[in-house]
């Protein structure tokens, strides 16, 4: 079928044709940006699930919907490098100064300004071409301390909305690359925009782990967010992700033919637009069979290997390539540190650094004391692929490398 007509997307945060499986977030997204514009208190929210479920077009779709009902927003994604002052500072400009160039002057306005500037002067932040012409205000938000001047900056920013009858909308993507003392301010600044009823919400996104983060950071986090899981899409929703998009071009898909896509990519969002476009491309014509989508199988396959898989493979040493095959080894789901250690004929706490390192890197996660999974479905797959040979013990390879001496 012509490939310049195939409505599947797949791609880093590009929308799908059809957004299925996300009603219940989005309905809560609407309350929370309708109570909080409205002077009513409501959670905001912390999306969770591993890479592929869609978090970043949700939090796309979410500021789209806050700007459409009064909201400024800025989004940012979080990373290794960057403090997180470094990446709400040019956000929170943009908007303060927008604010100001509303009709009627503002004082509030104006002191979020200077209070924007104290919080970059006092963490040291330098932002290119972010000149203000206004003096800091002194002793707000200016001592060096992110969990104290943070949650100034944000009232003084959430005033200055107020006094214009706006809301804040804040979409802050990958949260578990922030350093903890950032975590616990930004945890802190939206618990003082909950006392002071002050209309920021807050829209963040983040791989698995990110409850226990938040509840180890700050008790009262559970109370203060509402924490979706972000998964998998059931097999009627996957249906409709599929069904919906070909049927609007009179184009449909046989029953074998959705079987097989749903079994080959577990129902998560980004692998079912990789199917759906690769069978698109290789169907004669409608309806698109089985024969069509056992091809596409082989050049999906080949392409995430490719791309979406490798880079991430190709950012591991050798032992965490090791320890990561050592995972595959217990196929997919949560397991436990002590059943790795086992494949590699080891103890615990020898892998500790390692296992260490690749949640770091965002490879794995632990949402609970010693388990570890996965952050990127199907992965385990891709590393027996890989990897065919299973995982030499870790104890065996040292004695050759490191013979006993006599």
């Amino acid at each position: 079928m012509n490939p310049h007509k195939n409505p599947f997307s797949p791609g880093a945060g590009t929308p799908p044709p059809e957004l299925a499986g996300r009603d219940a977030i989005l309905t809560q997204a609407d309350l929370l940006l309708s109570r909080v514009l409205a002077g009513r208190s409501e959670k905001s929210f912390l999306a969770v699930g591993l890479r592929g479920v869609g978090k970043t077009v949700l939090l796309n779709d979410m500021q789209r919907r806050a700007e459409s009902v009064g909201y400024r927003s800025l989004i940012v994604e979080c990373h290794d490098g960057k403090s997180l002052a470094a990446l709400l500072a040019p956000g929170m400009r943009q908007i303060l100064f927008a604010l100001d160039s509303m009709a009627a002057v503002s004082e509030k306005t104006r002191r979020g300004l200077a209070v924007l500037k104290s919080f970059l002067s006092s963490l040291k932040v330098t932002i290119a071409d972010i000149e203000f012409g206004i003096n800091p205000e002194r002793g707000t938000a200016d001592s060096g301390n992110i969990e104290i001047d943070l949650p100034d900056l944000f009232v003084a920013v959430g005033e200055a909305a107020k006094d214009r009858n706006v809301g804040i909308a804040i979409l802050i993507d990958e949260l578990q690359y922030l350093a903890p003392n950032e975590f616990s301010a930004l945890i802190m600044a939206m618990h003082r925009m909950a006392q002071k009823s002050l209309p920021i919400v807050l829209f963040g996104a983040g791989l698995p782990q990110i409850p226990a983060l938040a509840g180890d950071s700050k008790s009262y986090a559970e109370r203060l967010f509402d924490f979706p899981d972000v998964g998998p899409l059931s097999d009627a929703e996957a249906r409709r992700a599929l069904v919906e998009p070909v049927g609007k071009a009179g184009v449909n898909f046989t029953e074998e033919s959705l079987v097989e896509i749903i079994r080959m990519t577990e129902g998560y969002p980004y692998f079912l637009q990789e199917w759906g476009y690769h069978s698109w491309n290789v169907a004669p014509m409608s309806p698109i069979d089985l024969t069509s989508v056992k091809a596409a199988n082989e050049l999906a396959v080949a392409r995430l290997d490719k791309a979406f898989f490798r880079v991430r493979y190709d950012r591991l040493s050798d032992r965490e390539r090791e320890y990561m095959r050592a995972l595959a080894e217990l196929g997919p789901g949560v397991h436990r540190s002590g059943e790795v250690a086992k494949v590699l004929q080891g103890k615990v706490n020898e892998f500790g650094t390692v296992r260490d390192g690749l949640i770091k890197k965002g490879m794995i996660y632990s949402r609970e004391y010693g388990s570890v999974a996965f952050t990127v479905p199907l992965f385990d797959q891709f590393m027996r692929r890989t990897m065919p040979d299973k995982p030499v013990p870790w104890n065996r390879k040292k004695k050759h490398a490191h013979p006993a001496r006599k």
